[in-house]
């Protein structure tokens, strides 16, 4: 059963966002900022989770109870199509194919995210990047959306601030990359947007900016009436 969009905020309620394999929430921050009652699933603990947090498989989760919720995020793990594994020769396995077949079975609109290495798998993403928020960072993350809800491609402003090498400590005057056993936990805290969060949780993060980002632009959809509000 659903509702239109309308109802539901004149009750005062927050639309719901299921946040999945949500780690230690950079997305879920963001649908927050942006508006949303927020759970979490992941399938390992995350203590950090500053939302309702449900420990499951997410693919599982996704097709049991997905369409109970009014937005769905999924970010895969990036793992098996990032750089640093492939160079280290570590194996993980693909999950954005099981994760879209899963998001396609609730009927509710929403968007897979993963690195550069993942693009040929996804479908038409769209790419955010830290410049577009006028973040101290790069750190360019795709986004594939389905279900009724599209994203248009912000402006790509050029990349004119040098990176520091992977892992490394920032210099002056650079941008850190944030991956890895990189130095600098409070310099990333303060640029990403993430100051509960870890080193093993910001070298995976989509920093809350991107998240707020597409969470407003479903906020938008759902208020049209095109797509319904789970009740």
């Amino acid at each position: 059963m659903t509702q239109p969009t309308d109802i539901r905020h004149r009750l005062g309620h927050r639309p719901r966002l299921l946040d999945t394999y949500c780690c230690q929430g950079g997305a879920g921050m963001g649908y927050h900022l942006a508006g949303f009652d927020v759970t979490g699933v992941d399938n390992h603990p995350q203590p950090r989770y500053p939302f309702t947090f449900i420990q499951a498989d997410a693919a599982a989760f996704i097709r049991e109870h997905g369409a109970g919720f009014d937005f769905i995020h999924a970010s895969p793990p990036c793992q098996h199509d990032s750089d640093c594994q492939r160079i280290q020769g570590n194996t993980h396995p693909d999950l954005i194919g099981p994760t879209r077949t899963a998001l396609e079975t609730t009927g509710r609109p929403w968007v897979i995210e993963n690195v550069r290495g993942a693009v040929p798998k996804l479908h038409t993403p769209v790419m955010l990047c830290g410049q577009m928020f006028r973040l101290e960072n790069y750190r360019h993350r795709y986004f594939e959306t389905g279900g009724g809800f599209w994203l248009d491609q912000p402006g790509h402003p050029a990349h004119l601030v040098p990176q520091a090498k992977m892992g490394r400590p920032v210099p002056p005057g650079h941008y850190g990359q944030f991956v890895g056993n990189f130095s600098g936990v409070p310099l990333a805290r303060r640029v990403l947007g993430v100051p509960w969060m870890n080193r093993d949780g910001i070298r995976e993060c989509i920093p809350p900016a991107y998240a707020e980002h597409i969470g407003r632009a479903a906020l938008a959809l759902l208020a049209t009436d095109r797509v319904g509000v789970a009740a």
